[in-house]
């Protein structure tokens, strides 16, 4: 478990699944929806049945991120976790556009990559993230990812179209990261 000004970073649990669902998912936030790339509306138990599947899969770590006040905010994920390479797939998401812009995802975003390198014996932690998603690139460049490539015209968000950024961060340019 992580801690910084009351909010807290730390692995879902079972009994986390109801509440994930009622305070996130009804409905989910249209601008979330759209940051993500998720459909809008979810049933309780798609959320609830993917929820447990999470906590099973070998593969992930699933981190709930929690405000002050109780409520889960967020989470990240470390998944497709290739042990043979190394290497994982990293995604935040924070669920509330009012949750935003308060430095959490940054802070959440350090803590989850120290541990993939720290905990997991990485070598690699790669994701990808909507070109239109600014404050979130803007935090994964800050946390040491470097931008590996571009899928042009890739998504569309009932705007346009929009590209798809290939990012990651290597195992010693976390150890630079670190050092300074």
């Amino acid at each position: 478990m992580y801690e910084k000004n009351g909010y807290v970073l730390r692995l879902a649990e079972a009994k986390d699944a109801s509440e994930y669902y009622k305070q996130n998912y009804m409905p989910l936030e249209e601008e979330t929806a759209r940051l993500t790339g998720c459909k809008k509306v979810f049933s309780e138990k798609e959320v609830i049945d993917f929820f447990m599947y999470c906590l099973d899969d070998k593969s992930r770590r699933f981190f709930l991120i929690i405000s002050p006040d109780g409520r889960i905010i967020g989470e990240c994920v470390i998944n497709e976790i290739d042990w043979d390479l190394r290497s994982a797939n990293f995604r935040i998401g924070i669920f509330h556009s009012a949750d935003c812009s308060r430095g959490i995802g940054s802070w959440a975003t350090e803590i989850i990559r120290d541990f993939a390198f720290e905990e997991l014996k990485l070598h690699r932690l790669a994701l990808d993230v909507f070109s239109f998603n600014h404050r979130a690139i803007k935090t994964y460049l800050k946390n040491g990812f470097h931008i590996e490539g571009v899928m042009r015209d890739a998504v569309a968000d009932g705007k346009g179209y929009a590209d798809i950024i290939l990012m990651s961060v290597l195992e010693n340019d976390w150890k630079s990261l670190k050092e300074l």
